[in-house]
């Protein structure tokens, strides 16, 4: 969080780009809160935060226990500030603030990630609270939804990379709401590199263009830059699930 604060803010000479960073560091501190309980939960129940002595207990445990329905839905709410979920999502497109390296490493590969990761890791836990799992499902499908219907409308080159990528975090935890925890972790390591490529690509227009992030003013850019062109082209091939790209 810090990391990500100090990064998003790294031109803390711009007042707007300062309280983006503020604003991705307060959201993360409400989801960590979330994660905090959940660790002081199963270190209570449990009496270990190892994996190895939490998941033999847990396994004995009955489906739909009330104690792993708590724990889950607050590592869940830990997953939603760090992965940018419904309703936490909008730091992630206020991070563009910051260099586009940083927005290519850790607004799409990642940091973002690490809800997603923590999910299919504890997947035992998670498997036994079917109905944290429902929740999971739905907020992930409403912020998929949502998320790319917003990058519709957007005019920042970056901005419209960031929502594809709440977007894209929303389609993972759909996977790991209804159980396919293999499925959704295959999907984080593509994307990590596809939308890696698209931010460098963006990065890579934007300097060629001045500094300039208004799509609206920009076209015909293959003449000037052949090689983002291809490079951007495979990454757009790729997150749009065309063949023979890993996104397929």
């Amino acid at each position: 969080g810090l990391c990500s604060y100090l990064l998003i803010g790294f031109w803390f000479t711009n007042i707007s780009y300062a309280s983006a960073a503020k604003k991705a560091f307060v959201m993360n501190r409400i989801g960590d809160l979330g994660f905090l309980i959940a660790i002081f939960l199963i270190f209570s129940t449990f009496g270990s935060v190892e994996f190895s002595k939490i998941f033999p207990q847990a396994a004995a445990m009955v489906s739909g226990d009330s104690t792993l329905i708590l724990i889950t839905a607050l590592l869940f709410v830990g997953a939603i500030g760090k992965s940018a979920q419904i309703p936490l999502f909008t730091w992630l497109p206020d991070a563009m603030a910051g260099p586009t390296p940083v927005s290519a490493l850790i607004h799409a590969a990642t940091m973002v990630t690490a809800g997603i990761y923590m999910i299919a890791r504890s997947n035992i836990l998670f498997t036994l609270a079917p109905q944290t799992l429902d929740v999971v499902s739905i907020i992930g499908l409403a912020t998929a939804i949502l998320a790319a219907t917003i990058a519709l409308t957007q005019t920042d080159i970056k901005k419209v990379l960031a929502y594809s990528t709440v977007s894209q975090l929303g389609y993972m935890f759909l996977g790991l709401g209804v159980g396919a925890y293999t499925g959704a972790f295959l999907h984080v390591i593509p994307h990590a590199f596809f939308k890696a490529l698209l931010f460098l690509g963006a990065g890579s227009v934007i300097h060629a263009a001045s500094d300039e992030q208004d799509m609206r003013k920009m076209g015909g850019l293959k003449k000037k830059l052949p090689i983002p062109f291809l490079t951007m082209m495979a990454g757009t091939i790729a997150i749009a699930g065309l063949p023979p790209f890993s996104g397929f």
